[in-house]
């Protein structure tokens, strides 16, 4: 019999489930601001789940400032999964490749601290032909940039810490990135717009009335994004005119291709020469395949088209439910 597997990757920002058998959420939860609510919420994303046998838990928003340490942070992310999952058996993946049950996973709290994308670099494997590829997956927070070889994660780093040193993770990604850490002068250094309004306004990212996670509580639409871009130049959106605010969301556009491609250029510098395959996912699979698009050596393979768009957007949720199936199985 085939074990069901329903994937959680618990954010800071973002709740994303998928089912190993194909279904996928997200909610948008924002973790830093409410973890006491974290139970609450994931009872909300699991109402609409498909049945399942057993929950897997992968997370990132053990960082959230809210807890005083990770320890503190992956523990409080754990007991929220336990007070919801029932009787259905919770467990957790590590950064060191293993799947194991939650109170194995509670004596060693930091082996489950921001392991999700090596979920993803261990599924993807399956997609590549042998030799060296990549996995870029750019979602709202953060973009990850894992080498591969034979179908194998080969990573320099294993810990946040390790990946941003190693540039196999760049803190840069499609929603929630403030333009003032990426823009410098003449732009205001405040809070006033993220990298969702630059791609509200060239239109790769979808407006949604109901959505109020933007720099000013304001919708996640064209109009108010024009707003919040207009501040970023000390003007408002009397006084801006679109073309201003569609030049800086372009400008914002190449400055995070610009991050991610040096990023890309020093991980390629590790691999051998000639050409590999790379797979592309998340929320911002379309600003990884603009990165890929000026290597002629690399063939892109987009999540999105080999599964499907919220497959790619859960990916990390997704290749954690199929890994977890296919080990639980493999150890029954």
């Amino acid at each position: 019999m085939t074990c069901r597997v329903l994937g959680l990757d618990i954010g800071g920002a973002n709740l994303k489930a998928a089912h190993s058998g194909g279904f996928s959420s997200l909610i948008p939860f924002e973790l830093w601001k409410n973890p006491s609510g974290l139970g609450a919420a994931l009872k909300v994303l699991l109402a609409d789940s498909t049945p399942c046998d057993v929950i897997a838990v992968t997370m990132t928003g053990e960082l959230c400032d809210c807890f005083a340490t990770k320890r503190e942070g992956v523990l409080a992310i754990l007991e929220a999964v336990e007070s919801v999952a029932g009787r259905v058996p919770v467990h957790v993946w590590q950064t060191d490749g293993r799947l194991v049950p939650l109170d194995e996973a509670r004596s060693a709290p930091l082996l489950a601290a921001a392991a999700n994308w090596l979920a993803l670099a261990a599924f993807a494997g399956r997609f590549m032909p042998t030799g060296p590829a990549l996995v870029i997956d750019i979602g709202s927070t953060t973009t990850d940039i894992i080498p591969l070889y034979d179908g194998r994660p080969i990573p320099r780093g294993r810990t946040d810490r390790e990946r941003l040193v190693s540039q196999e993770l760049v803190y840069t990604g499609v929603r929630r990135t403030p333009l003032c850490a990426l823009l410098g002068p003449p732009h205001a250094a405040e809070f006033f717009a993220t990298t969702l309004d630059a791609y509200l306004i060239l239109e790769c990212l979808k407006e949604d009335d109901s959505d109020r996670g933007t720099a000013d509580g304001r919708p996640t639409t064209r109009e108010a994004a024009h707003a919040r871009l207009a501040r970023m130049l000390c003007a408002d959106a009397e006084t801006c005119t679109p073309d201003d605010t569609r030049a800086l969301a372009l400008q914002t556009r190449n400055r995070q291709e610009t991050l991610i491609r040096t990023a890309v250029d020093r991980v390629l510098s590790r691999l051998p020469e000639g050409a590999i395959s790379a797979l592309v996912s998340g929320s911002g699979e379309f600003l990884a395949a603009d990165v890929l698009g000026g290597y002629e050596h690399v063939h892109v393979i987009s999540m999105a088209r080999l599964l499907k768009p919220e497959l790619s957007e859960a990916a990390c949720a997704y290749a954690l439910a199929v890994l977890a199936a296919e080990m639980l199985e493999h150890a029954g």
